[in-house]
């Protein structure tokens, strides 16, 4: 199995959200042919999750998969389940040879995914952010977690979307905590709404390479910051989240694949 840090940085990810394990393959063979490296595959999109039927998802591509649930189904309702629901598809996908998962940073404690309930002892804790969790036993659990992934022979990105402007020292700050966890890459997404959070979030992404040992993905959410998605991993960030044909359900924000790849294969001769 190809393992995602083995990948040449930036990495793009073809994002995956289809009821039907046949829609998910198919999906993936574009990904494939579109230019993308790895797979994003959102499994509580998917009818059905059990092993069988991501084993057989999962194997129609040569790309490693990288699986994670957010809960939502392939059109953003509410899934309906608890956080053992939710991780126990996460531990099924490695069953099913995924390469590794994507952990959220409120797992284990679901009201943070939409409220901060922590204390307020951090630079990036003065402003609530949600998903993120200083609570010492739960970060327990998701340390077990990362383990029991490792101990499966996959990896874990730990991934954090505060919902709030960040600058650059609270970003690296937010890094460096969410690091000690020992997920294998980071991933951060901050929210901005001007040419301002634009180039903050620039220089978090060019701090974050010197000053953090795990490869990291931050991009800085919003219209006025569509272009951290493309500059920022050609300052040093690991994983572009892209979609291959936009739907009604789709991430409108997240950048075209055929696009992305011709700017950073373009970028690369260039640098």
């Amino acid at each position: 199995m190809t393992r995602i840090l083995q990948l040449p940085p930036p990495v793009l990810a073809g994002v995956v959200r289809e009821r039907t394990a046949a829609a998910a393959a198919a999906e993936m063979k574009n990904c494939l042919y579109d230019g993308a490296d790895m797979i994003d595959l959102h499994l509580s999109c998917l009818e059905r999750d059990d092993v069988k039927t991501l084993r057989s998802v999962i194997a129609s591509t040569r790309l490693p998969v990288l699986a994670l649930n957010y809960n939502k189904t392939a059109a953003w309702t509410d899934a309906g389940l608890t956080e053992e629901e939710r991780v126990g598809s996460l531990v099924r996908a490695m069953e099913a040879g995924a390469a590794g998962i994507d952990m959220q940073g409120y797992t284990y404690d679901a009201p943070s995914r939409d409220a901060f309930r922590g204390e307020d002892l951090y630079s990036f804790t003065k402003d609530a952010p949600k998903e993120v969790v200083t609570d010492a036993a739960v970060i327990d659990r998701q340390c077990a977690l990362i383990e029991r992934v490792h101990g499966m022979g996959g990896e874990v990105l730990l991934s954090c979307h505060p919902g709030v402007a960040l600058d650059c020292g609270q970003v690296v700050e937010l890094a460096l905590y969410l690091e000690k966890r020992g997920p294998d890459v980071i991933k951060l997404v901050t929210a901005g709404k001007s040419e301002e959070d634009l180039l903050e979030g620039f220089r978090a992404m060019a701090a974050l390479k010197r000053e953090v040992r795990t490869p990291v993905s931050f991009h800085v959410s919003g219209r006025a910051c569509t272009l951290s998605r493309i500059v920022n991993p050609m300052l040093g960030g690991h994983v572009v989240f892209c979609v291959d044909r936009y739907g009604e359900n789709s991430t409108r924000e997240q950048l075209d694949l055929r696009t992305a790849r011709a700017v950073i294969d373009g970028m690369r001769k260039m640098l």
